[in-house]
């Protein structure tokens, strides 16, 4: 949980920036994004093979092209 106590003479403007890099920092959106739809074992492993072959894909061009 993220926890941002207010510094003194500090504008809510930069309270609220902190707050923001805190809970980006922590990960806590892009988890509730992840788990937002259930996805079974199966297709999980399906997807992180796939996004691997194109990361293995995508190192192998830029080498190419030097």
């Amino acid at each position: 949980m993220a926890v941002v106590v207010l510094r003194p003479n500090e504008s809510s403007d930069n309270l609220l920036k902190r707050f923001r890099k805190k809970v980006v920092k922590s990960g806590v959106l892009s988890t509730v994004r992840r788990k937002r739809w259930f996805i079974s074992k199966s297709e999980l492993r399906r997807v992180e093979k796939k996004k691997a072959i194109r990361r293995i894909k995508r190192r192998q061009f830029s080498k190419g092209g030097e």
